[in-house]
């Protein structure tokens, strides 16, 4: 897990949770899962949701519709609503938040949430160049 990645379930609030999936695919049976590290908005399970995490972006950093390029130490929050799903950033600890170009897409399951922050995290975050 990345340092600043932020993750809460509904799930976790309420009781314990499932740590993950068998190789057969059939759920494991439910465990506490404490400090998995990242922050989550919901909803419910169709509802609003989000993941956020600190990321720092390569030298070309990430590309926003609203004031073009942003670098430097940033939030990325990746949003679930009403069946699409939108990445956006912020200037760390700052308030404004801007959509991050071309990333506003249809989700139909709201549990790919995870998968698609986490491709994000993963395609945006380049501390190192």
């Amino acid at each position: 897990m990345l340092s600043g990645e932020r993750f809460v379930t509904a799930a976790e609030e309420s009781g314990p949770s499932a740590a993950g999936m068998t190789a057969d695919g059939t759920a494991e049976t439910p465990a506490a899962v404490p400090g998995a590290g990242m922050v989550a908005d919901s909803g419910g399970p169709a509802g609003p949701q989000s993941r956020t995490t600190d990321i720092v972006p390569g030298p070309g950093g990430v590309m926003t519709d609203e004031v073009g390029v942003v670098t430097g130490d940033l939030t990325l929050r990746t949003e679930y609503a009403d069946g699409k799903v939108t990445l956006r950033v912020q200037y760390k600890d700052a308030d404004e938040w801007y959509a991050v170009t071309g990333t506003s897409v249809t989700l139909a399951d709201p549990a790919g949430l995870d998968a698609v922050h986490g491709v994000a995290v993963g395609l945006l975050n380049r501390p190192e160049g």
